[in-house]
């Protein structure tokens, strides 16, 4: 068979082949999309790729939905606290450079409490979050406290999995946090951070 007529041949056999072959794939694509990804709690505390699948758990505390949350926040029962971090002024800019902070979105009651999320604190931060905790709480142990960032945010498991170390007794995690508060239909407000 002359060269020719065998890449016509192959050429045949992939144009009839490749479309069955792509919606197999992308079958098997969408199934593994739509399954939740079963991701074990560390030992520890997340120190790196903070966005990315997190666990449907976090030992010692109770984890709610965008529907749990808004009743906690009409009856006013919970304190909210959000972990979305804070981009950091960089160190050196030069002089005259206005430094404008990204606007961050929150629900509306809640307390921002940037950069506390992180799986390692500075001395400084650590100071910051119990110091706060502590203030927003009244020093109630037992008070029910909401920590939230976003959906696939690392950040507010490590954060609840702190406060649980330090003895808060209601944790409660929010854990896909902003993105399914949209998803439900309710509005999101400006955030400032607790100084």
């Amino acid at each position: 068979m002359r060269r020719g007529t065998l890449i016509r041949l192959a050429w045949s056999a992939v144009r009839g082949a490749v479309p069955v072959a792509a919606l197999s794939l992308c079958l098997a694509l969408g199934a593994i999309a739509a399954e939740e990804f079963d991701v074990s709690e560390p030992e520890g505390y997340r120190t790196d790729d903070y966005r990315k699948p997190v666990p449907k758990t976090l030992t010692g505390a109770r984890v709610i939905d965008a529907d749990e949350a808004e009743t906690l926040l009409k009856a006013g029962s919970a304190i909210f606290i959000d972990v979305f971090p804070r981009a950091p002024k960089p160190p050196n800019l030069p002089a005259g450079t206005v430094w404008r902070d990204l606007t961050h979105m929150t629900i509306d009651g809640a307390h921002w409490l940037p950069n506390v999320g992180y799986g390692v604190l500075s001395a400084e931060f650590e100071t910051y979050f119990t110091s706060r905790l502590k203030n927003l709480t009244g020093g109630d142990l037992a008070k029910p406290v909401v920590f939230f960032c976003l959906k696939d945010c690392w950040m507010s498991w490590n954060a609840g999995k702190r406060a649980l170390s330090w003895g808060y007794k209601n944790v409660i995690w929010f854990s896909e946090g902003t993105d399914a508060w949209q998803q439900a239909g309710f509005d999101l407000v400006k955030a400032t951070p607790v100084p």
